[in-house]
């Protein structure tokens, strides 16, 4: 017999799951936006990355889109394994190399995407994601469409009746 706290915590996983990739997603996608756009405060206090330079510009490409989807619910498990790898490779190329702990690299951030993205990778987006809702809506349409190229089996044989 589950306990109340047990059937609250399952009734408030999808709910809590749904808002954790939300906040993840748009936190990520801020990064993003700051570091091709220049808002937020810009990429290194300031500006934008330079169009197409390596690793730089391509890294804050993956942290707008695939922000936004993991935000949105659209591709979610794809886009947050993008993330979630973007994220590691961040922390081993450029946080790593100056101390092993991230609390001595200022690889924190880099560490907490990256969990927090394979996280959602592996659980999924939730119950309220977009991806579910096109995914229940287009299901819901094909299964309650009447087939119209279907013959009336009663009607076989008799053209015109």
């Amino acid at each position: 017999m589950a306990s109340v706290p047990d059937a609250v915590s399952e009734t408030a996983r999808p709910l809590v799951l749904s808002l954790f990739r939300v906040i993840i997603g748009f936190l990520f996608a801020c990064h993003g936006a700051a570091s091709l756009f220049g808002v937020f405060g810009g990429a290194y206090g300031g500006g934008t990355v330079p169009l197409g330079q390596w690793p730089g510009w391509w890294a804050a490409l993956i942290q707008l889109v695939g922000g936004v989807l993991v935000l949105l619910g659209l591709g979610t498990r794809s886009a947050a394994l993008i993330c979630s790898g973007s994220m590691a490779y961040a922390y081993f190329s450029v946080h790593q190399e100056n101390a092993l702990l991230p609390l001595k690299n200022g690889g924190e951030p880099s560490v907490l995407f990256c969990w927090a993205f394979l996280l959602i990778a592996a659980f999924g987006p939730g119950r309220y994601a977009l991806g579910r809702a096109l995914t229940t809506s287009a299901t819901r349409t094909t299964t309650t469409a009447p087939a119209a190229a279907s013959p009336d089996p009663a009607r076989a044989g008799r053209p015109g009746i």
